[in-house]
């Protein structure tokens, strides 16, 4: 792990934007900048870090730990679902196959959790036992482990919108997939969340929830071919828990123990803060502590150990991107 004194040190260089008109047509995201030429994309992991649908600060080093362990998975589950990774030239880069996004999120739940309002555990405490078409049975407590896994999809907002949690059935009727596009990667979806959870249980962890993002190739707008796009599994689409203290904390009734990203969520939570308003000011303390759990979480669900270097992103980025100015 690396030291404190070294997050501490990076806080000055995090990742906050880039410009590099040379590679191509930028369309910035909330955490990733993309670059489009011809039939590649570009995508450089910023390290900003977003909650509530706003982009809240910089994390040291959050933008590696993300692309590195989107690169992890890819070449774990292509054998489900190809994707669109070509090669990985920085730490914060993936050149990727350009594709036509499909405008939906596909969210898969393991467990009724969560604090935002689009959360399953927000609706069913409200009341809601219907959540985007999958019925639940009465008497859930939060964080308990549903019956199987379910899908909720989310329609994926015009840029500084908010998504919609909608059912499947919702999302065919307004034209956003066919029916056998939803069919296909109902299934897909499922399957990468199973490996996920697999892969996961070997490190002693507990994949909760994910969402993914999925595109069309080129030649595939005629013949279907959907890919994997944007990242899988990390702390920006994913929940993760630790397995050992599970049962014993869901017993007494506890909040379970985190490697995500929920640990700034409820920081800003705490202090009155759901998406609206002006974001609190973030302590350098509080962004040091959401990079060591990043960084955790790369080493806990990779099994490998995480190495970076302090100093300035973007002049590196310059250097390993040269070749594609």
């Amino acid at each position: 792990m690396i030291s404190e004194k070294d997050l501490q040190a990076q806080i000055p260089h995090t990742l906050s934007a880039t410009d590099f008109s040379q590679l191509g047509e930028k369309y910035e995201g909330k955490v990733r900048d993309n670059y489009t030429k011809g039939d590649r994309r570009i995508l450089i992991v910023t390290d900003r870090l977003s909650a509530f649908d706003r982009v809240i600060t910089t994390i040291p080093f959050k933008g590696q730990v993300l692309n590195q362990i989107s690169q992890f998975w890819f070449e774990k589950t292509r054998d489900i679902i190809g994707n669109h990774a070509i090669e990985f030239p920085d730490p914060n880069v993936v050149v990727a196959q350009q594709c036509k996004p499909l405008l939906v999120e596909m969210v898969v739940r393991g467990y009724i959790t969560g604090v935002t309002s689009t959360s399953a555990w927000y609706h069913y405490e409200k009341g809601v036992r219907n959540f985007c078409g999958n019925v639940l049975p009465e008497g859930l407590r939060k964080n308990q482990k549903l019956e199987r896994p379910i899908i909720t999809p989310s329609t994926k907002a015009e840029h500084g919108g908010h998504d919609e949690s909608v059912s499947g059935e919702e999302i065919i009727r307004r034209g956003v997939l066919t029916r056998k596009q939803w069919e296909f990667l109902s299934k897909a979806v499922l399957a990468l969340y199973a490996r996920g959870v697999e892969i996961c249980a070997k490190q002693g962890i507990i994949l909760v929830d994910t969402k993914y993002e999925l595109g069309v190739t080129p030649e595939g707008v005629t013949d279907g071919k959907i890919v994997l796009i944007d990242e899988i599994h990390t702390p920006d689409s994913s929940r993760f828990w630790f397995a050992d203290e599970y049962e014993a904390r869901l017993a007494r009734g506890e909040e379970q123990k985190k490697i995500d990203k929920e640990y700034l969520r409820e920081w800003l939570a705490a202090r009155g803060f759901r998406g609206e308003g002006e974001v609190p000011p973030i302590p350098d303390e509080v962004r040091v502590e959401t990079a060591r759990r990043y960084i955790e979480a790369y080493e806990l669900i990779t099994g490998r150990k995480f190495e970076a270097e302090v100093g300035d992103v973007t002049e590196r980025l310059k250097k390993n991107l040269y070749g594609f100015f």
